[in-house]
Parts: C-alpha cells; structure tokens; sequence
C-alpha cells in the first residue's frame, strides 16, 4: 500500500529558498537536534563521498553501501546525497531533542523506540519520532551496515565538498562517539509518498563478479581459476571500511620484483606477496604497490559492503565488460 506522508509536528520549515550564507548562518544558531547515546563497534557521518579528486591524493570515500544511503535519503524526501549516520554491526543509540521524520535501511536489525512514534516502527519506510524519542539499532540479522537518515540531513561541515568521514586519510568529522550532538540540516526535496520500500534479501554466499586486471599477467596462468575457484575465500576480521581481508587459496606471483606504486579503484582485489587478496572498500588508498588481480563489478560492491568475518565470498569472473587496460 502507499499513503502520503504529511510533515512531522513542529519541523521547521525547509529553508531551500533562502540566500546560501543567511540559510548557514541561520544553521548555525540551531541548537543540535539529536544526540549519540552509544555507537556500537562503528558509527560514521557518511554522503556518497568526495570523487574526483585521487590526482591530489584524496579518495572518495562515502558510504560503503551507497545503495542503501540513497534509499533512505529518499524515503525522507531528501537530495540523495544528503549525510547520514553508517552504523556498522548495529548498537547506534540516538535521542532527538525535536520532531523527525527518518528512515533506517541498509543491514536489517532489530529497532527499538522509547518515548514515541506517529507510525509503525520498521525498516525501509519513513518514521516520524517526537522531540524526547529514543531510538536504538539492535544487532543485524544478516549484512553488516545500517543507515539513518533525517529529513535535512545531518548538517556537519563541507571538507573537499562533502561530509562524509574518511577514516583513512582522516578527511570529515570524527567518528561518533557517546554525547556527540549534531544537527539537523535544511536539504530537503518533495516529501515522499511512500508507505514502504522492500528490499530483496542478502544472499548467505555472495557472488561478486569480478573483472580482470590490470595486472592479471602478474600472476600464475591458474590464479584467475584459483580466485574464482567454487570455495570461494572467507572473510577475516581484519578487514574494516578501507577494505576485505581475506582467507583462501594463495594466488602467486610470477614475477618476483616489485610493482611502483600505481592508482587504485574501489573493488580493487590486491595481492600482496602472501597470495591473499584484500578487496578495496570506499576508504581504500588511492594507490598501492602490490598487483591488482581483478576488479569487482561495481552493481556489486554493495554486497560486498555486508560481508561479515566468516562468512565466504566467491568471484565469477565477468568478462562482457572487460576494457581494462593491461599494463607491461
């Protein structure tokens, strides 16, 4: 079914039509509309990132399931590049101190409300909460990142043209803490007329295609076979949002000198000489000196994104879209 969905009590009115530096000034004498009670093992400010700017030695960052991002951006009625909260493994506790409406999508989890909901508390479908109203973000059930977001968005400072926190390079606001106080911003679109937005589930044994090179050459004549071999390659607990670390069958060099560093993408799959691949995520270096073996299919480095440690992934190699260029 879909409904309408009317403005929250008491939300101020959108302030899109007023003079850029009058809409910041006015930003800036706003009290902070919600609070960070707990963060579980990671919580971050995240947009869909910063890219383009790799030749001055920043990369893009952004939310590692930008998929998800903009969907709950859009159940809020937001730009879909609006800042939100990336909650990794659940825990994010949150208090507002004035009406939202806000959308959670991304890893399902359990949800838990005190003080108070106009509607139905669930995942993928917009949520208006009173001032006072507390909500709670339990463990996922399956994937591994879970997004809020707020109608306005999370209003933090612009670094390189965006908000979102590079934990890397260091880029953007910190990483939230228990007692961080942010604000509600003024980014706003049409509201949506939208009940709910279902999503499919995470597979329990993702399939990520993966593209070959540019340097495939480097290694053995089987190592593309080895890494897209049925076991597949487990997931470590080293790994975080700059990247995959993974357990499987080594994939061996053929040549034995080294590689100049050189740039590097998102889904990148890396080898260091140990033969285990790590799979680049959004907060990846933008260039390495190991041998890139392959590259996975953008459409899915958001399944990617919900890997959890012990879980396996497996590479189908895709080749209908094979243009990357080998290097010598």
């Amino acid at each position: 079914m879909t409904v309408s969905i009317s403005p929250p009590i008491s939300e101020p009115n959108d302030d899109n039509r007023l003079p850029a530096d009058y809409r910041l000034d006015l930003w800036a004498s706003r009290p902070p509309c919600m609070e960070v009670l707990a963060t579980g093992p990671s919580a971050t400010i995240q947009d869909v990132g910063r890219p383009g700017l790799a030749e001055l030695g920043v990369g893009a960052s952004g939310a590692v399931d930008r998929h998800s991002l903009r969907l709950a951006n859009r159940l809020v009625g937001n730009p879909e590049n609006n800042a939100a909260i990336e909650a990794t493994f659940g825990g994010l506790t949150v208090r507002f101190t004035r009406a939202a409406l806000i959308a959670v999508t991304g890893a399902p989890c359990p949800m838990t409300v005190t003080g108070g909901a106009s509607r139905g508390v669930g995942m993928y479908t917009p949520m208006h909460v009173y001032a006072g109203t507390e909500l709670r973000l339990g463990m996922p059930t399956e994937g591994m990142r879970t997004y809020l977001a707020v109608r306005g968005g999370i209003a933090v400072p612009l670094v390189l043209g965006a908000r979102a926190t590079d934990t890397l390079a260091g880029l953007g606001p910190a990483p939230l803490e228990p007692g961080s106080m942010l604000r509600i911003g003024t980014q706003t679109a049409e509201y949506p007329n939208v009940d709910l937005a279902p999503q499919r589930a995470y597979p329990d044994r993702p399939v990520l295609r993966v593209l070959p090179g540019p340097r495939d050459h480097w290694f053995v004549d089987d190592a593309l076979a080895t890494l897209c071999a049925r076991d597949g390659y487990e997931v470590t607990a080293q790994s975080n949002r700059i990247g995959i670390r993974l357990a499987g069958p080594a994939l061996r060099h053929r040549h034995v000198r080294e590689l100049p560093p050189e740039p590097t993408v998102e889904g990148a799959l890396q080898v260091p000489p140990a033969g285990q691949p790590i799979l680049f995520l959004a907060d990846h270096p933008v260039t390495g000196g190991y041998p890139v073996i392959g590259v996975v299919h953008p459409d899915d480095l958001w399944i990617a994104a919900h890997a959890r440690p012990g879980q396996r992934l497996r590479f189908v190699l895709d080749r209908s879209a094979d243009t990357t260029e080998r290097q010598p």
